[in-house]
């Protein structure tokens, strides 16, 4: 398959998909996490259970839900509990295998701004602000990040820190007292980053097909570091691709239903 045959928001998702095992149990944010969590389930994962914030368990969607609140969520899920009842006694239980989420920005130790961009008291934008995140970064085993890579998004200094990633690096998180191991990956539509075992800042591990280390660098606000061993994203298969696009083509149908009506 040629770098012309798919995008680079669905090498994305794929790449991201990927990152999740079957029969996990995965605490998702809207937006990209729900494509490329919905895209594993519907692929090579068909037994892992997806949990939402407004307290869905299992659900299986057909289309992608435009917020917790959407009702997709709840008629396909195995079960509907309280929004207590999953941040107490799944995700602070230790019953959460991965925490899957996006930002706005993010910095080289892997902390999330969902808050504002500017200053606080004046920002330039005011963003949908912390939810579950934080918690969610505390308390799952593990936390996937997935964002589009550029130099406003991959910043040097937060303007607002919402979610804790790895904090100053090295062994500050662990000295906070968050359970979770922290991010262990960040899927971008350029290449993937891990934390370095010591210093905990993010570093590029793999790039995708067509993408050079300059490119990454000057699309990222920090000196970024490089390991010695790059990988390279293997291509989408084609039915995995299959899948991605039909469940965008659905999701657009539904929703553009739903507008239509004025719901």
């Amino acid at each position: 398959m040629s770098n012309a045959d798919y995008t680079s928001d669905e090498l994305m998702a794929v790449e991201a998909a990927r990152s999740l095992r079957d029969g996990d149990v995965c605490f998702v944010g809207i937006g990209l996490p729900s494509t490329a969590a919905n895209l594993a389930r519907l692929t090579h994962a068909p037994n892992l259970v997806l949990i939402y914030e407004s307290g869905t368990i299992g659900t299986k969607p057909h289309v992608l839900p435009l917020s917790i609140g959407d009702g997709e969520l709840a008629e396909t899920a195995d079960a509907v509990v309280s929004v207590p009842e999953i941040f107490a006694y799944w995700l602070q239980g230790g019953r959460i295998d991965v925490g899957f989420l996006g930002a706005a920005q993010i910095d080289r130790f892997g902390n999330l701004n969902t808050t504002v961009i500017g200053d606080y008291d004046k920002p330039k934008t005011r963003l949908p602000g912390a939810g579950g995140a934080p918690e969610i970064a505390a308390s799952a085993k593990e936390v996937l990040l997935i964002l589009k890579q550029d130099p406003r998004t991959f910043v040097d200094r937060l303007d607002f820190l919402t979610t804790p990633g790895y904090l100053s690096g090295g062994e500050s998180r662990a000295r906070s007292g968050a359970k979770g191991a922290g991010p262990t990956k960040v899927i971008t539509d350029l290449c993937v980053l891990e934390p370095d075992p010591e210093t905990k800042e993010l570093t590029l591990v793999q790039l995708h097909p067509g993408v050079d280390v300059e490119r990454v660098r000057a699309a990222t606000g920090w000196p970024l570091k490089v390991a010695k061993d790059l990988r390279q994203t293997p291509a989408p298969r084609e039915s995995v691709l299959s899948a991605l696009r039909d469940l965008k083509t659905r999701t657009a149908a539904a929703h553009a239903g739903s507008a239509s009506r004025g719901e």
